[in-house]
């Protein structure tokens, strides 16, 4: 199960083109809200989450966890403490940890991505901490993905596809979405 966690003020796009790309791959994805199932967008777009923070509990099925950006979402997830213990579980068992454009500021704060490639959005690259800051669309250094913003959410999905299921899955998923 992958879960996608959003918190209110989070980019609808950097959530939702993960999730669908991950689904075509036939994936169980699971969006998990921060504070309730009904969590609005930093656009106004509320999205019924499929459980509620107070009802997640990671577990052997946990194959990924996504943290999209926005604001304020992206510090509403830093807060929270069913995230830090997501990424705690996630470091625990080497289980791939994927964030974009604002959200890779949390790992940075952790020091998670220190002498690691890694990329986000510009106002957020100083947060980064360590990172070798690549400025790519998407960037993966070893089980840590990723993304620099909205404009790049498909192409980071497909990315976060082409890790948990291989090249032949991506580009199947790829060719489904037209691209």
């Amino acid at each position: 199960m992958i879960a996608v966690f959003l918190a209110e003020g989070f980019e609808q796009t950097e959530a939702l083109a993960p999730v669908d790309a991950l689904r075509r791959a036939k994936k169980e994805v699971r969006t998990v809200g921060i504070g309730g199932r009904e969590i609005t967008s930093s656009h106004g777009v509320t999205v019924r989450c499929d459980l509620a923070d107070s009802a997640f509990s990671p577990g052997e099925e946990l194959e990924m966890i996504v943290l999209p950006g926005g604001l304020p979402g992206t510090l509403n997830l830093e807060k929270s403490p069913v995230v830090q213990g997501a990424i705690d579980f996630c470091l625990e068992r080497e289980i791939p940890i994927a964030a974009i454009c604002a959200a890779p500021s949390i790992l940075g704060h952790r020091g998670l991505l220190d002498g690691r490639r890694a990329t986000a959005n510009p106002g957020f690259q100083d947060q980064l901490g360590k990172a070798v800051c690549t400025g790519e669309a998407v960037c993966r250094d070893g089980r840590f993905t990723t993304g620099r913003g909205a404009g790049v959410a498909v192409e980071f999905g497909l990315a976060l596809v082409e890790q948990l299921c291989g090249r032949e899955a991506m580009e199947a998923v790829k060719a489904s979405m037209a691209i």
